[in-house]
């Protein structure tokens, strides 16, 4: 039996090694040029986004332009954010008034406290009653700190240079978004010719792959989060706990991520505690009211929302979960969070299939995202071989 490996030659190691150095070389300049690069991929972002409803406005519509479809679909986007942030912005405001007159009120009325356990009412008075707040304030090392400071706050009233920093980012990025509006099709159809041919129809699917896994994630979680978001606003507003509607569609954000929901226990503490301080209001009450909506909201995206959206989108384990969003977030912050789920499903199927040789495990066996090329079955039989076939039967 002949030995089909390709030997390690000298110029065979000196081309990995070339190659390796070209990565680590393209890792570091890609953190180098963050800071400009971020404009660019936010910008293909929106247009990944929005490239569809181009698409439907174009070829569904028959607009006579791109130009025109382009611009169209601008206007419908960001006319409809203005909407809603105008629609939502006046009971906001409400919410931020009622937050700051409970707050004067929790700060300034010293029977405030009686809301709570009469052991945390125990811990409160001993703690305040020995802070000597005249004596902190006269500290000399605070006043020296505040003439440090001084000079500094007049450098604050100056950087309203990084607001028009900021402007010229916004300004790029809408940039990019309508440049790469108008020619996508052409970038996302001439990528492939960039790639060596040998490795063209390799690099094409898993990139195929991953558009397919990431897109159907995405809408899936992004779906789910809007539902939870409005269903805790709503059941915020029927307790009329304060900032209902922004606590709820911060939770449902949160969502984004799995188990990051838990981040909202700080906040959602905060506002019960702003709530309880209210005239006729229980400590117990507003917990147990707000641990309802928690529970009611939790059971409805578990039993209804999750299975009938999401289904068995990736089958990893509660474990696995957690190791891919800590590596992920490690590695890329928050957005590596976000994508942890998709990219480990598929570095999973990939694994099973190129390393372990599993070539013919269907896609619920490897628990993946399905029609991904790992799951695809071997190349059927050529017509050559199956008239051979034909003939010996």
């Amino acid at each position: 039996m002949q030995n089909t490996k390709t030997p390690y030659t000298f110029d065979r190691v000196v081309r990995l090694l070339i190659g390796l150095a070209v990565i680590i070389i393209l890792i570091l300049l890609f953190r180098r040029l963050s800071a400009v690069l971020t404009p660019f991929f936010v910008g293909w972002l929106i247009a990944y986004l929005l490239h569809p409803t181009v698409q439907f406005f174009q070829y569904k519509l028959k607009f006579k332009s791109r130009i025109l479809s382009v611009i169209t679909t601008l206007v419908l986007f960001f006319g409809s954010f203005t909407g809603i942030v105008m629609l939502i912005i006046p009971q906001i405001t409400k919410e931020v008034s009622r937050v700051s007159v409970l707050i004067q009120n929790f700060t300034q009325n010293l029977d405030i406290i009686g809301f709570f356990p009469l052991s945390w009412q125990h811990a409160l008075v001993d703690f305040f009653s020995n802070i000597n707040f005249g004596e902190l304030i006269n500290n000399p090392n605070i006043i020296e700190m505040l003439k440090k400071i001084a000079p500094q706050l007049w450098g604050f009233l100056n950087s309203s240079l990084s607001f028009v920093l900021s402007m010229v980012v916004i300004v790029i990025v809408l940039l990019y978004l309508v440049f790469i509006l108008m020619d996508y099709e052409k970038i996302t159809g001439g990528f492939p010719n960039i790639i060596p041919p040998k490795y063209r129809a390799l690099v094409t699917g898993i990139l195929s792959d991953i558009e397919i896994g990431m897109s159907r994630y995405f809408r899936g979680q992004a779906l789910i989060a809007l539902i939870v978001g409005v269903l805790f606003a709503i059941g915020f507003v029927i307790i009329d706990l304060p900032m209902a509607i922004i606590f709820g569609l911060f939770v449902g954000i949160l969502n984004l991520v799995p188990y990051l929901q838990t981040v909202a226990i700080v906040p959602c503490t905060f506002l019960v505690i702003l709530k309880a301080s209210e005239p006729g209001q229980s400590f117990g009450g507003v917990v147990l009211a707000v641990l309802i909506v928690f529970v009611v909201v939790q059971l409805i995206q578990d039993l209804f929302l999750v299975p009938k959206i999401m289904g068995k989108v990736t089958g990893l384990k509660p474990a696995v979960i957690l190791l891919s969003l800590s590596v992920w977030g490690s590695l890329m912050g928050i957005i590596g969070m976000i994508i942890a789920l998709p990219l480990t499903t598929l570095m999973i199927s990939y694994y099973k299939r190129w390393v372990l040789g599993n070539e013919n495990m269907s896609a619920n066996q490897m628990n993946v995202v399905p029609e991904t090329i790992a799951d695809k079955d071997i190349p059927d039989i050529p017509k050559e071989d199956k008239s051979v076939l034909d003939k010996k039967k």
